[in-house]
C-alpha cells in the first residue's frame, strides 16, 4: 500500500530503509507524515526489523512518541499492522 492509502486511525507499520515507524495514521502534509502513539525502531537488518514488527503485531505498540512527523521521502513498504503476522 501507499501512504497516501493508509486509513486514517489504523495502525500501521513503515518501513524505511533505516527506521521502522509503528503507528496510529493521523495524516500526510505535503512531505511529511504524521502518526501517533508511535514508536521508532533503527533497522540493524531485515531480519531485525521483521522481529521488532512481528512483536509489535503480538504485544502492541510500545508507545515512544504521542504524535511523531517523519518524511515521506525513503518509504520502502506502508502496512497494516493487523495484516502483520504475530510472531
Amino acid at each position: 500500500m501507499h501512504i497516501a492509502q493508509a486509513p486514517h486511525g489504523i495502525n500501521v507499520v513503515v518501513e524505511t530503509e533505516r527506521s521502522v515507524y509503528v503507528g496510529r495514521f493521523g495524516s500526510i502534509d505535503g512531505a511529511q507524515v504524521l502518526i501517533h502513539d508511535a514508536a521508532v525502531h533503527t533497522v540493524r537488518s531485515t531480519e531485525d526489523a521483521e522481529t521488532f514488527i512481528r512483536l509489535t503485531a503480538k504485544y502492541g505498540v510500545p508507545v515512544e512518541h504521542r504524535d511523531l512527523v517523519f518524511e515521506t521521502q525513503g518509504i520502502r513498504r506502508v502496512r497494516k499492522l493487523g495484516d502483520v503476522p504475530k510472531a
